[in-house]
């Protein structure tokens, strides 16, 4: 790691400056832990309070678990943070786009994107992803009764057609596969990368990390040839890329470079986290029946069999809670982090320039405190009045503040509408055997995918 991510103890600290938190003999063997088992180091972490810390070969890291605390660090002093060394190393894949970006770099491209997700566009987006959703319904009419699918791979196949469509006005369902590949090829180097010595490990001349090249060398030609297509052509389709393409400030538009860091955070973003979300959902109405059978009620009271539009999207407000639930029992993104740029005070402690603070929507969903029966599957918990009684910061799966996911409206969008189309129509069963783990790679995938059979409704 670079020495630019090391912290000296101040000098005259105290030995108990720092909060409680796992200690470990040999420093490696913690960092090691921590990359073979991230959900759990974090669980181990969160038991030793609202802040606790670590040290490893001179790195300090915290974990902020308390709702009140978390919205200090994403909003109200968000200006002692920037991104974390994980989206530093990210740069190898988006570049400079929003997800990476610092300073009034990410403050002017947020300006030039932010029309892109206004409401007039999200009735144009919505019927692509309605008609989508509609075509996989139909696909899996094809299908023989009964028929087994990895659910996962359908959800990526699925929001990766929708935004092929709303960014670059392409059908990409033909390429979902090689895309798909790809995209997990590059996280799974972005995850080895975050590991003890991965950045000497991705010089070597091994077969994986020439794979992740190919990997990022594709991406890269994907959103080449449409960017390179759109300015020969000077069309506006009315998408993203067309969006991007046209976008003027006073220090004029972006070059390709920048639209194509842009285009690829937005290509990644989403349909990554919507696919596993829907995923996940999924799986959670497999596992709860009655919660199936509600959502079913509210989709043949509201839909009637017809494909749902954006003006549904306020009579849907089970579909919504559903999703909402999913989200917090395995929210897609399920850790934030944040490096100290300057002295930070929380509570009895101050946090080091250097330093890397951790937010973790997968834990603070789960924190017992906040959440009754936290791991049961509960749709009403979203209720208004049950909101109304949660600190606003006890869930965050979008991020919070200046930095939050700029793209939050498009996934509710999507997600609702593709899962009202496809169960009105569907349900899915865990195929028997299958088993379900967790893979926090960028995101909370499902580790071998999700074998389900596909059961038409009625």
């Amino acid at each position: 790691m670079s020495s630019f991510f090391r912290t000296k103890q101040p000098a005259g600290r105290r030995a108990n400056a720092y909060p409680p938190g796992p200690k470990e003999r040999f420093p490696l063997h913690m960092m090691l832990r921590f990359g073979a088992d991230r959900l759990g180091f974090l669980r181990e972490m969160a038991a030793y309070g609202d802040i606790a810390h670590m040290q490893t070969r001179g790195l300090h890291f915290y974990l902020i678990n308390h709702p009140e605390l978390i919205q200090d660090v994403l909003v109200t002093h968000h200006r002692h943070f920037i991104k974390s060394r994980a989206l530093q190393v990210a740069r190898r894949l988006l570049g400079e786009g929003l997800l990476t970006s610092e300073g009034e770099l990410h403050l002017r491209q947020r300006r030039l994107v932010q029309p892109a997700f206004h409401r007039q566009r999200m009735v144009a987006y919505s019927q692509v992803m309605a008609s989508y959703a509609q075509q996989t319904a139909e696909r899996w009419e094809t299908l023989a009764p009964d028929a087994a699918v990895d659910m996962s791979q359908e959800m990526m196949r699925l929001t990766l057609a929708v935004v092929g469509k709303t960014l670059f006005d392409a059908d990409v369902e033909g390429e979902a596969s090689a895309i798909g590949q790809a995209l997990t090829e590059a996280l799974h180097a972005f995850n080895r990368t975050l590991l003890p010595g991965g950045e000497q490990l991705e010089r070597l001349p091994l077969a994986l990390n020439q794979r992740a090249e190919e990997a990022r060398q594709r991406l890269d030609a994907t959103i080449y040839r449409f960017i390179d297509q759109r300015r020969a052509s000077g069309e506006d389709r009315g998408d993203l890329l067309s969006m991007l393409l046209d976008a003027q400030d006073e220090a004029g538009g972006m070059d390709d470079q920048q639209v194509r860091d842009e285009a690829m955070t937005l290509f990644l973003a989403g349909h990554e986290t919507t696919a596993n979300a829907l995923t996940w959902t999924w799986y959670l109405l497999a596992q709860n029946p009655a919660e199936e059978r509600q959502l079913h009620k509210e989709l043949d009271r509201v839909l009637a069999g017809r494909t749902p539009t954006l003006g549904d999207l306020p009579d849907l407000a089970y579909t919504r809670m559903v999703l909402s639930e999913a989200m917090r029992l395995y929210p897609p993104a399920y850790a934030i982090g944040r490096q100290v740029v300057e002295p930070y005070p929380v509570r009895d402690y101050v946090l080091e320039p250097g330093a890397t603070v951790f937010l973790s929507q997968y834990i603070m969903h789960r924190d017992p405190r906040y959440w009754f029966d936290f791991e049961r599957f509960d749709p009403n918990r979203w209720t208004p009045e049950a909101v109304a009684r949660r600190p606003k910061f006890s869930y965050f799966p979008f991020g919070a503040g200046p930095r939050v996911c700029i793209g939050e409206g498009f996934a509710w969008t999507e997600g609702i509408l593709a899962l009202a189309t496809l169960a009105q129509r569907w349900q899915a069963r865990l195929v028997l055997g299958h088993r379900v783990t967790l893979d926090p790679l960028i995101t909370l995938r499902p580790k071998q995918g999700m074998r389900m059979t596909l059961h038409r409704r009625g």
